[in-house]
């Protein structure tokens, strides 16, 4: 278990939170929420000692172990995949590490033999021998394929290290589990591993992330970080929203009824100041509205952007053909092969699946960032003009230029004052609008891309993971920006929320074929032909899918 006392923390002299009382009791899950910068990640880090705190106690029931996801994706790279995880359960690899070691000694002694017994004794009570079949589970069930399995860490690229260091986190079972942001990097399939493999975790789970199906999947309790607390609401996601939202709803009315008493007081206190028979009911009426005046309601630290696509015009009815679509990775590996696809008006396309170089590749190609391959064809519809928010989006900010610059490059009305009140929508406020567009946040920029494409008035949305990097009240204002919007969407996503609520169409490149489907997300994952088809598209591949 883990006790939090009257916990406070100050950031630069700001409070983020104080006088924090919390229990994380064994079997729950606890999703930590909260606007950008409320403190997140820094409350994981004071639970799990790396970050002092300025007051308060923090107590862990003795003995037990706790792991953290690492966010240093090189710490490990002069160390192998499956080392990297067994050194998640610390006791179990130095054990295995000096064993290792007695056996290695050219004067083995008897004393030495007496020790090596010793340490295979508690090796096996730990569950040594059953670890590697373990690790490799682990991985396969988070995405990194076998070939893998055995290789250094300096050989992975940044998606897989995030896998294995994850697996690290997971590995031995340890009693108090702290992870920050997991499922970034991470596929839908992957996501969906890791869901079950935390719904069967016995011990504490401590969460943060942005994934709304996720929390709704795992989390027994939300831990929201607002008003300079953290409150604990027993339920899921969903169920702290509708909590949420009656209590904001609380709140507005006793803010109603508060005005509506003080606007009494006031045209009291004018009416019979100056009557002598009345002076006393009015100096005393004063003195109430005074102290109404002095107190302040809390501020909330959500904001959420006005995420809003109005075309130009009305789509027509051809919108896009793609036809022969072939491209291979810089090692050789085929990504597309002859593809093909027909976009119809009001269709909104979620691409899944586990092949996200393949997406990645498409998109770039059906929008002009690469070349297309010999014999491919791409004509789109005379009425279409389409944006699109790739996946890496940093040469668009490799410039001096401050926050309204940038954006006057893309709107056709040049006026400062509009194109201000443009980024004030999107929470570029005062002098955040004159922040240089070189030191802006992964959600700072995405915002920024946003903010270009509603300027675009494209009728046409090509988006590669637009949900990434951005916080849960970005994500919904996008979500029903994309729910509102008349035209056509082109995207993928790995946020199960996102994708179930937006597509009306899903398309999944596998290694062996197309799965094309009219049909939103959640009935495509249940439709027992898709099931079918996936099993046999990925049979015989190193790929692991969830049924």
């Amino acid at each position: 278990m883990i006790s939090v006392s009257d916990l406070s923390l100050k950031f630069s002299e700001k409070p983020l939170f104080k006088d924090v009382n919390l229990k994380f009791t064994k079997g729950n899950c606890y999703g930590i929420i909260g606007a950008n910068g409320a403190g997140k990640s820094t409350f994981l880090k004071v639970l799990s000692g790396e970050e002092e705190h300025d007051s308060g106690e923090i107590s862990i029931t003795q003995g037990e172990r706790m792991a953290k996801l690492s966010q240093d994706h090189f710490a490990f790279d002069s160390y192998s995949v499956k080392e990297t995880v067994m050194m998640g359960f610390p006791k179990l690899y130095n054990i295995g590490k000096e064993k290792d070691a007695i056996y290695e000694k050219p004067d083995f002694s008897e004393e030495d033999g007496i020790r090596a017994s010793e340490l295979e004794a508690e090796f096996g009570e730990l569950g040594g021998y059953e670890s590697e079949n373990q690790i490799e589970q682990m991985l396969s069930g988070l995405g990194l394929e076998e070939e893998f399995h055995d290789k250094m860490m300096s050989e992975l690229d940044e998606s897989q290290k995030v896998r294995v260091l994850l697996a690290q986190a997971l590995f031995g079972n340890p009693d108090i589990l702290l992870l920050d942001e997991p499922t970034n990097g991470l596929d839908l399939e992957s996501i969906s591993w890791l869901e079950e493999f935390l719904i069967e975790f016995p011990n504490i789970v401590i969460v943060v992330s942005h994934d709304r199906h996720f929390l709704n999947a795992i989390c027994t309790y939300i831990c929201d970080i607002d008003y300079g607390k953290i409150t604990q609401f027993t339920g899921n996601y969903d169920f702290w929203y509708q909590m949420s939202q009656i209590l904001q709803k609380q709140a507005k009315d006793e803010k109603k009824k508060r005005e509506d008493k003080m606007a009494d007081l006031k045209e009291f206190i004018q009416r019979f100041a100056s009557n002598a028979s009345k002076s006393k009911q009015a100096s005393s009426r004063k003195k109430v509205l005074e102290k109404m005046e002095l107190e302040e309601l809390p501020v909330t630290s959500r904001k959420f952007p006005y995420v809003h696509f109005q075309p130009e015009r009305e789509i027509g009815n051809f919108v896009l053909t793609a036809e022969n679509f072939n491209y291979k990775d810089s090692d050789g590996t085929v990504l597309l092969d002859n593809f093909s696809i027909t976009i119809h008006p009001g269709e909104k396309v979620a691409f899944v699946g586990m092949e996200q170089n393949s997406k990645t590749a498409f998109f770039n190609m059906i929008s002009g960032e690469a070349k297309l391959n010999d014999g491919a064809v791409c004509n789109w519809g005379q009425t279409t003009k389409y944006a699109y928010l790739a996946r890496d989006n940093n040469k668009f900010f490799n410039t001096d230029m401050n926050i309204t610059e940038w954006l006057k490059q893309f709107s056709k009305e040049q006026d400062d004052s509009y194109v201000r009140g443009f980024l004030g929508r999107m929470l570029f406020s005062g002098d955040d609008s004159l922040k240089p567009v070189k030191v802006l946040s992964g959600g700072e920029k995405v915002r920024c891309m946003l903010s270009k494409i509603m300027l675009s008035g494209a009728n046409v949305l090509i988006m590669d993971d637009p949900t990434n990097h951005l916080d849960l009240e970005s994500i919904e204002s996008l979500n029903e920006g994309l729910v509102r919007f008349p035209g056509v969407v082109i995207f993928n996503s790995h946020d199960h929320e996102f994708v179930s609520s937006v597509a009306n169409r899903i398309v999944e490149i596998t290694p062996k074929g197309i799965i094309d489907r009219m049909m939103n997300f959640d009935d495509y994952l249940n439709d027992d032909h898709v099931k079918n088809l996936r099993k046999e598209f990925y049979a015989g591949t190193n790929r692991k899918i969830r049924i």
